[in-house]
């Protein structure tokens, strides 16, 4: 069974989905990651990772508005989420020497902006991608 008719199968999106999910993920991340190496731009890992989530059968939107409110009122101002997968999960990709507290702090603003439970921030300018990957959690994944 993949995991998206696991997640349809469920009531409700479990820690363990959010995890096998976020493994999956992170595995596309890795493939593209030993395809091509460091040092290229954001916007073709991106693609990339695109293709290779799509072809593990995952839902990917990229480049995802994300509106700004203030005081309930839509203002002419918008976030661009990097992607989003299965509707749940929020990546925000980098190419930088190092990652520094603002970029995290970029991906804690979309989750709560956009009301996501999970994040992944990824790093491709870095010899191994998993010391590139770091996971932020907004609330509890059990919904």
């Amino acid at each position: 069974m993949n995991l998206s008719t696991q997640r349809h199968e469920a009531t409700m999106v479990t820690e363990e989905y959010y995890n096998n999910l976020s493994h999956k993920i992170i595995e596309c991340c890795i493939e593209v990651h030993n395809e091509l190496g460091p040092g290229l731009l954001e916007s073709v890992y991106e693609a990339c990772v695109e293709k290779e989530m799509k072809n593990a059968g995952l839902k990917v939107q990229r480049q995802v508005s994300l509106p700004v409110f203030y005081k309930k009122e839509i203002l002419d101002k918008e976030f661009i989420i990097d992607m989003l997968v299965e509707d749940l999960i929020v990546l925000e990709f980098k190419t930088v020497e190092t990652l520094l507290p603002v970029h995290e702090a970029q991906l804690v603003s979309y989750l709560k902006l956009s009301n996501k439970k999970l994040g992944l921030l990824i790093n491709f300018n870095v010899k191994l991608l998993k010391e590139g990957i770091r996971r932020r959690i907004n609330g509890n994944l059990n919904s």
